[in-house]
């Protein structure tokens, strides 16, 4: 009796096989065409010296030892991402966190504020560099103007200072804190307040609020926060070659080729001699190879926060 209904249950399962592919195939194409198959190609194309007009050769591990010990560029872009990786995402998921407490806790004008700080974020990051650049110019800029009236007779030079380079662009960063500040809003708002009243009850002061009723409920967002700042600081590429070309005061015309990095490499990024490599130079392998290295690095960093021990996430979540 059973054999008798081994082909109708194997039917079944085909159907159901094939129903549950037909609903996963979006993804699987958008995977396949979008992540695998680049992903693939990049390592490919690692291992192959390709100028992309004639037919790629096999170099073996020539573009790997040149990009790791021979590129006198990698290590200073290397150090500026990874720099920016660090300063620039724990100082917006900070400001952040901070302008989102002080918008739920204000109680006339909070449309306005919250608008005042949204804004910015809504501009594009090419008009957005522009501007900022605009404001710190060391000769004509309102902000050295300021500093100066108020008594600071040398400012900084910002954009075009190598030490000010890279704090200048977190600056930027932070000026366009707007998507962090509505995703910490909304976490907070989630907190439930009979919390809060149960710890003032209790005597709890403002920080043993924050520590223990606020910070635990919004461990997660935080988590996302610094995750998905990482993966995109790791592609940081418009707003330093931007700021770069605009602080330099080279023109920019048909036929012109611009080295980023300006001034001295010091907001030079992995991304941008990526494009330099590739599409400037002509040299696909050795871009291969430092968008491999690159990946690997965003993986591991990523994996290390990931983990429970990272310290962001308690046991229980």
């Amino acid at each position: 009796m059973a054999l008798s209904h081994a082909p109708e249950l194997r039917r079944k399962h085909r159907r159901t096989r094939l129903r549950t592919l037909g609903f996963l195939s979006p993804w699987l194409v958008g995977f396949s065409v979008f992540f695998a198959y680049p992903l693939i190609a990049t390592v490919y194309f690692s291992f192959m010296h390709y100028n992309q007009i004639k037919e790629p050769t096999f170099v073996g591990l020539r573009n790997w030892t040149y990009v790791l010990t021979q590129m006198p560029l990698f290590g200073p872009a290397l150090w500026n991402t990874l720099w920016l990786v660090v300063v620039m995402v724990a100082l917006r998921v900070v400001f952040g966190l901070g302008v989102g407490m002080l918008i739920t806790k204000i109680k006339t004008g909070v449309g306005l504020f919250r608008t005042a700080f949204y804004v910015p974020y809504l501009a594009p990051p090419v008009a957005a560099t522009v501007a900022f650049v605009f404001l710190l110019s060391p000769g004509s800029g309102p902000v050295n103007e300021i500093l100066s009236a108020v008594g600071i007779d040398s400012p900084p030079t910002w954009f075009n200072d190598p030490a000010w380079a890279k704090p200048s662009l977190v600056m930027l960063s932070l000026w366009g804190i707007g998507d962090l500040m509505v995703i910490f809003m909304a976490a907070l708002l989630d907190v439930p307040k009979e919390q809060y009243e149960a710890a003032e009850l209790d005597g709890a002061g403002a920080w043993a609020r924050f520590r223990y009723v606020t910070w635990p409920s919004i461990t997660p967002i935080v988590m996302f926060a610094v995750v998905t700042g990482v993966v995109q600081t790791m592609q940081y590429y418009t707003q330093a070659l931007v700021a770069g070309k605009l602080a330099s005061g080279v023109s920019v015309g048909p036929g012109t080729i611009i080295q980023p990095g300006y001034p001295d490499h010091s907001t030079l990024t992995v991304p941008q001699l990526v494009y330099s490599l590739g599409f400037q130079n002509f040299n696909t392998g050795a871009a291969c190879v430092l968008s491999l290295v690159l990946f690997a690095i965003a993986m591991a960093v990523t994996t290390l926060l990931m983990r429970k021990r990272a310290g962001l996430l308690s046991a229980e979540d």
